[in-house]
C-alpha cells in the first residue's frame, strides 16, 4: 500500500505529463501555422509520448488501488520567436521534468517503497533520452542558422519519426 505522501507525489507528477502532452500539442500547432510539418509531427509524437507517460502513472495508481485525482491543467504557451526558441523551451521543460522525477524516486527511496522506485526507473531512463533527443535537434539547429535549405533538409528528417507505444503494464 502506497502512503499518502507517495500518492499525492504521483498524481502531482501525472498531472505534469498531462502538461507535458498539453505543451507539445502547442508546439506542434505552431509549427503547422508555420508550415513546417516535419517539427509539427515531430512535436506531435512527443505529445502522444507525454500522454503515454501520463496513463503509465494513472494505470501504477490504480494497480497499487491508490486515490487517483486528475487535477487542473494550466493554460502551456503558444507562441514563440523562432524555431530554436521552441527547442531551448522544450529542453528548459525536460529538465523541469527530470527534475521532477529525481524527486519523486529520491521520495520513494526515503519512504522506502521499493515498487515505486522500480517503477520510476523507467522514468530516470527515459529523461536521459528525452534531454539527449531535443540537445541532438538544437546542436543541428545551431549549425543551420540561417540556411533555409538545411531547415527544409531538417524539417523533411524530422517528419520520419515515427510513434511508438510505450508498454503501459505496471
Amino acid at each position: 500500500m502506497l502512503k499518502e505522501e507517495m500518492v499525492a507525489a504521483l498524481n502531482i507528477q501525472m498531472r505534469e505529463e498531462f502538461y507535458s502532452s498539453y505543451l507539445y500539442l502547442s508546439m506542434s500547432g505552431y509549427f503547422e501555422q508555420k508550415g513546417l510539418k516535419g517539427f509539427a509531427n515531430w512535436m506531435f509524437i512527443q505529445y502522444k509520448e507525454e500522454t503515454d507517460h501520463a496513463v503509465k502513472f494513472f494505470n501504477y495508481l490504480k494497480s497499487q488501488s491508490a486515490d487517483i485525482k486528475l487535477e487542473a491543467i494550466k493554460e502551456p504557451k503558444h507562441e514563440w520567436n523562432s524555431i530554436p526558441e521552441v527547442f531551448h523551451d522544450t529542453l528548459k521543460h525536460e529538465q523541469y521534468i527530470t527534475s521532477c522525477i529525481n524527486n519523486l524516486t529520491d521520495l520513494a527511496e526515503k519512504l522506502k517503497d521499493r515498487a515505486t522506485y522500480n517503477f520510476l526507473q523507467w522514468f530516470v531512463d527515459e529523461q536521459v533520452e528525452e534531454e539527449e533527443n531535443v540537445r541532438d535537434i538544437i546542436d543541428q539547429l545551431n549549425l543551420i542558422g540561417d540556411n533555409k535549405s538545411a531547415l527544409f533538409l531538417l524539417d523533411k528528417d524530422l517528419s520520419q519519426r515515427v510513434y511508438t507505444p510505450i508498454n503501459q503494464a505496471v
